[in-house]
């Protein structure tokens, strides 16, 4: 995981939340992470990552993902999955 991933990872998991994170820097992020990403129809975007799976809405009008409620759903898959900044 470079830098720039492991910044994002951060914001994720800052308190208070932090909205507009871009949702091309959460995907590469995810990769990095050795996630598999299915982009399905309307938006969505199922995420698998060990052994845990999850589907998200990507933002429609914006590059950021601006909803509190998806960035803690976020915030728990990856911790479900054992992601959390202190352990990429």
């Amino acid at each position: 995981m470079n830098h720039k991933q492991a910044a994002t990872l951060a914001r994720i998991f800052e308190h208070p939340i932090q909205t507009s994170i871009e949702w091309g820097r959460i995907g590469h992020m995810l990769e990095a992470l050795g996630a598999e990403l299915d982009h399905t129809h309307h938006g969505k975007i199922k995420v698998r990552l060990n052994g845990h799976t999850a589907t998200f809405t990507q933002p429609h009008h914006q590059k950021e993902l601006s909803d509190k409620s998806e960035l803690m759903a976020l915030r728990h898959f990856l911790e479900e999955a054992g992601v959390t900044p202190a352990s990429p």
